[in-house]
């Protein structure tokens, strides 16, 4: 027992992953191809036209030969010397190094300048190079998820996040995007801006606010969009809006992250949305009468057919979020993706303790999601104090009160903060009370602005109040009816309010307006 003990302790002394004796255990041999590997190195030293290329696509770990990885080695350091590479410099290079005997001397070199393929082939030789080489990576991702996977004192979740982090490491560390030349991206650009010219409408995911939408032009794909502002003030509420919006009066798929709240609250809130009921009616705290039954399930028929998919995971790993991004993308169409909060996500496990790092990690993911994926994230996060220490006007949120990490700001292709009059004691008059800035601080593509908007905390929605600020004629956005402002039609859809009184349902239905904000 002791020495199988001791055997255990040096198995996690040493995580090295020995290629060579694990493909012998499983009856294979690492994926290798020596033949190439020297007909790469072979043309290196005697074609000039080959180095820029095996320079920018290979690393020495794409050879699998010690012997061809030194080798390798000293001609990028030549390379990166600006020293041409022949058989001369690169025995010079290795004997400084102190590795010509053990790459065989100068006889190696030689022989390796006599295997070469045909130097036009280069490519297809780099590439089968890289194939290889991320076989090989994964064999030791796999073995070092197996090996963590025996280790009980290794939190589930952690061990989740660290074999997706090492999957993930293996395939990108091994592959490059391509450079592409100016004219071909240009004529990409021309055929996009033509397809925009041609269609009516937004060129993004439509938010179901007019003016938001007139300087956005709806959430843009690729995008990363944070959503900051104090606690309290009504992010929750107001990206339940948009998600709403697009998913409802859109149809476009959408995913809803949420680490604070479970679905249920989340569905409750969207309830109250729709239907304008009071909130305390969908907590218990009033009764509902059998006829608002009965206009809830009419009211609700469209909310309950929305493509809208909730992932309520508390903690919820950023490499996980990634991973379920993709599936949703793929096999759900989404075409918007909502976190809430970025505060409450996990970044690398390797970064735990280091906040700062650890939030700058996460952005980064996220930002990297929204491209690879070609879709819009909206990330809600949390504003320091330091806007509420400010005095006067000058309480109005920027982009240095983002909490934890400048690199969210960085990372942002838009932030927008929510500014509500009434949570900052800005003013004592009842008529502004829900009076909401929607201010667009940062817009990599396009304007910023400010939009003035109502906060209604009883039925959780935003009304748009920026009519002067877009000439509705004129207007490019189209507005979701949940957020005009007017009563609701007792068979869902919405009105003026002499449309409805005459409905015959306005004394009871107008009674569930009252009490029971939510923020």
């Amino acid at each position: 027992m002791a020495e199988e003990g001791k055997k255990r302790s040096v198995r996690r002394k040493n995580p090295e992953v020995n290629l060579d004796t694990l493909g012998l255990e499983m009856g294979n041999r690492p994926p290798q191809a020596l033949d190439v590997e020297e007909a790469v190195l072979g043309a290196l030293l005697i074609e000039p036209n080959c180095i820029d290329e095996a320079m920018d696509e290979l690393a020495p770990n794409c050879f699998y030969s010690e012997k061809h990885r030194m080798i390798f080695e000293a001609m990028r350091s030549l390379t990166n010397e600006h020293v041409v590479l022949d058989l001369l410099s690169v025995s010079q290079k290795l004997k400084s190094l102190g590795n010509l005997e053990a790459v065989g001397g100068t006889v190696a070199l030689v022989q390796l300048s006599q295997k070469v393929g045909a130097a036009a082939h280069i490519e297809y030789y780099i590439k089968i190079l890289k194939q290889k080489c991320i076989q090989r990576e994964l064999i030791t991702a796999s073995y070092q998820i197996l090996r963590s996977s025996y280790d009980e004192s290794i939190n589930v979740d952690d061990l989740i996040d660290q074999a997706q982090s090492k999957v993930l490491d293996a395939v990108q560390n091994n592959v490059k995007k391509d450079v592409q030349e100016i004219g071909k991206v240009i004529n990409d650009a021309l055929d996009d801006i033509q397809k925009l010219q041609n269609s009516s409408g937004l060129s993004g995911v439509p938010s179901g606010f007019a003016s938001l939408d007139k300087i956005t032009q709806g959430w843009q794909a690729s995008d990363l969009i944070i959503l900051a502002a104090r606690p309290s003030v009504g992010k929750t509420a107001f990206v339940l809006n948009l998600a709403r919006n697009a998913a409802v009066d859109f149809n476009m798929p959408v995913a809803f992250f949420s680490l604070e709240m479970p679905s249920i609250q989340l569905a409750k809130r969207m309830m109250v949305s729709e239907t304008r009921l009071s909130g305390d009616k969908f907590r218990g705290g009033e009764k509902i009468a059998d006829w608002e039954w009965e206009q809830l399930d009419i009211q609700l028929k469209r909310l309950v057919k929305a493509p809208i998919y909730i992932d309520d995971t508390p903690s919820l790993p950023v490499m996980e979020f990634r991973s379920k991004v993709k599936k949703l993308v793929k096999q759900k169409g989404v075409r918007l993706v909502v976190v809430d909060y970025l505060q409450l996500m996990q970044g690398p496990s390797e970064l735990r303790g280091m906040r700062e790092q650890e939030v700058a990690a996460i952005s980064r993911t996220l930002k990297a999601t929204a491209k690879e994926m070609n879709v819009p994230i909206i990330a809600l996060s949390q504003l320091s104090r330091q806007s509420e220490n400010r005095q006067g006007s000058n309480r109005r949120p920027q982009l240095s009160d983002l909490r934890e990490s400048g690199s969210i700001e960085q990372d942002a292709d838009m932030v927008i903060f929510i500014h509500r009059y009434d949570y900052q004691g800005l003013s004592e008059n009842p008529d502004d009370i829900g009076r909401t800035q929607i201010i667009i601080a940062k817009h990599r593509n396009g304007a910023i602005a400010d939009i003035d908007m109502k906060f209604r905390a009883d039925e959780v929605r935003f009304v748009d109040l920026s009519d002067s600020l877009v000439n509705q004629a004129d207007m490019m956005g189209v507005e979701s009816a949940m957020n005009s402002d007017m009563p609701a039609y007792p068979d869902g859809g919405y009105g003026s309010s002499s449309e409805f009184s005459n409905s015959g349902f306005d004394s009871g239905f107008d009674s569930g307006f009252d009490g029971g904000g939510f923020a």
